[in-house]
């Protein structure tokens, strides 16, 4: 059997990527499975894996303040609660296809889930059960991307693995433009200096200087997650 060049991992999931191809809102039960078996089948490797989950596809953040005239914290606070929802629907369809989950929020609600202890969370995935990170880091301004890159230099990930519907990072949209460029390996400051929108400054910042590398993949093409974490080239590595 091939060893995983990576034993423990974040894995970042949009809130978009759980919509499916056919909502606007919501979370479509079968793209969540799907994502599930694709965890499943790196657990049975050995991977140590974590995840965290933003709530785009239930509350967009900023987008949504602006049109519904809320505060910026206030928004955030809905965007984390946002995260929760998500966290507990992929929970659930970890625990019926046999991978034991816990869900561990920054904000406490001990009915839903557990409250974040750092060593609890190193525990568990030690003992073989993922673990979702939900409610971001717990205080407004700071995104789900930044929760990865925190969350990974607290449990010790040796990467992030940031899943897209796109199958890299590219130097424009190459839905839009069609001599777009696909970037195969990028450094922290170079994506910094060119603005590309892979993650927010404070995460590639925060990874920048603990040497973490980032994965940008496409996690729409089956096998890719595992494809990723056995150290095969796809998408785009920022190291």
């Amino acid at each position: 059997m091939i060893q995983p060049k990576f034993k423990r991992i974040v894995l970042k999931l949009s809130g978009e990527a759980l919509l499916g191809n056919q909502r606007e809102h919501g979370i479509d039960m079968h793209t969540c499975k799907t994502i599930a078996l694709q965890i499943k089948e790196i657990v049975q490797m050995g991977v140590q894996v974590s995840v965290v989950v933003g709530g785009g596809n239930i509350f967009r953040g900023q987008a949504n303040e602006k049109s519904l005239g809320i505060e910026r914290t206030v928004g955030d606070y809905m965007g984390m609660l946002a995260t929760v929802i998500n966290g507990l629907a992929l929970q659930d369809t970890l625990e019926n296809i046999g991978v034991p989950t816990r869900v561990m929020t920054a904000i406490e609600m001990h009915q839903v889930a557990e409250p974040y202890i750092r060593r609890r969370a190193m525990r568990h995935l030690e003992k073989r059960r993922v673990v979702i990170f939900v409610a971001g880091t717990g205080n407004p301004y700071f995104t789900t991307d930044t929760t990865s890159a925190l969350r990974a230099m607290e449990i010790k990930a040796e990467a992030i693995l940031k899943a897209t519907r796109v199958d890299g990072v590219y130097s424009a949209d190459p839905l839009k433009d069609k001599k777009a460029k696909k970037f195969s390996k990028l450094t922290y400051i170079s994506v910094l200096k060119k603005g590309l929108k892979i993650m927010d400054a404070t995460a590639i910042s925060l990874c920048m200087d603990n040497h973490l590398p980032i994965i940008i993949f496409n996690l729409n093409k089956p096998g890719n997650i595992k494809r990723a974490v056995l150290g095969e080239h796809i998408g785009t590595i920022v190291s």
